[in-house]
């Protein structure tokens, strides 16, 4: 019989789902990708495959399980499988390039951005994009290592923190700087759009009067020096009732091209009402509590969703 196979390399993160699959009784199997052997000489079990990889897997010791995680994709594809987020989705999780250049494509507004190899040009890209502006990573998840730089003096003393830091994380994985124009909304929030077999779930009100670590999954939740500090007073993340906006449907049209069947986008909405797309996640979280507020369970729609598909997997088999 077919099964549901998750693809991931975060247990952590898994918790709510493996209850959602407990609840509706879904067969399920766990395939966590560090490292390990690969036979391209055997076909993969039947079944349906959801990838969960995650660019920020470098921070829990998982350097190449993206990588790992492409090759599967590769098998899984080349075989023919059901693969719930597979390889356009994973190359746009672990590359902001591609996300902003992919949403262009389809006229979905972001913050104009140059990317950057090697700190020596991060002054001549903030010189084209001005002042304020963001300074982050094009591979890192998490919201790590997003900085807002507010002149060319804080700038320099970012570059040089950089510099003199030990920390393994302060320069991005793959290399790329992104800099950024800084969008300044009128409140301090951002809105997280929560998207499950390609259509529109719920969104989110986010608080970053805080910080950018937005991670939203319980896990991410614990006391400073953890993986994820994603903690602040109050309802740091609220799901918004009734919401809507121009850009959902062009957002849905956007995954189903990009093959990105369970995923979120983020944006935020400056004082003129324009809105800027700048984080595609193909490897969402979901804030219990403001489910439980809100009454609603995107995990168990994640796992109802991808029940649904088990039998024209089973039918192809």
């Amino acid at each position: 019989m077919p099964k549901i196979h998750v693809i991931h390399e975060n247990d952590a993160w898994l918790a709510p789902l493996r209850a959602a699959f407990g609840a509706i009784r879904a067969p399920h199997e766990e395939w966590f990708l560090d490292r390990g052997l690969l036979d391209l000489t055997k076909a993969p079990p039947e079944g349906v495959f959801y990838n969960r990889m995650s660019a920020s897997s470098h921070t829990r010791g998982h350097h190449y399980a993206p990588e790992y995680a492409a090759a599967v994709i590769e098998w899984l594809e080349r075989h023919g499988r059901t693969v719930v987020n597979g390889r356009r989705a994973l190359q746009l999780e672990v590359s902001k390039v591609a996300q902003y250049e992919a949403l262009a494509a389809w006229g979905i507004p972001t913050p104009p951005t140059v990317a950057v190899v090697g700190e020596q040009h991060i002054r001549e890209a903030a010189a084209r994009i001005g002042y304020p502006l963001i300074l982050k990573h094009n591979r890192a998840g998490k919201g790590l290592g997003v900085q807002l730089v507010r002149s060319a003096a804080a700038l320099e003393e970012a570059i040089a923190l950089i510099a003199a830091s030990e920390d393994p994380y302060a320069t991005p994985r793959d290399g790329i700087w992104l800099v950024q124009r800084y969008v300044a909304a009128p409140e301090p929030f951002i809105t997280r759009a929560e998207f499950i077999g390609g259509r529109f779930l719920y969104a989110v009100r986010v608080d970053t009067s805080e910080g950018f670590e937005l991670c939203p999954a319980d896990a991410c939740a614990m006391p400073e020096g953890a993986a994820c500090p994603a903690v602040a007073p109050g309802e740091k993340f609220r799901i918004v009732e009734g919401f809507a906006h121009p850009l959902i449907a062009r957002l849905e049209a956007f995954l189903t091209t990009n093959g990105i069947g369970v995923g979120a986008i983020e944006f935020i909405t400056d004082a003129a009402g324009e809105t800027f797309a700048y984080d595609v996640n193909t490897n969402t979280n979901y804030n219990a509590e403001a489910e439980r507020r809100a009454g609603v369970s995107a995990s168990l729609a994640v796992a109802r969703y991808l029940a649904s598909l088990l039998p024209r997997a089973a039918a192809a088999a």
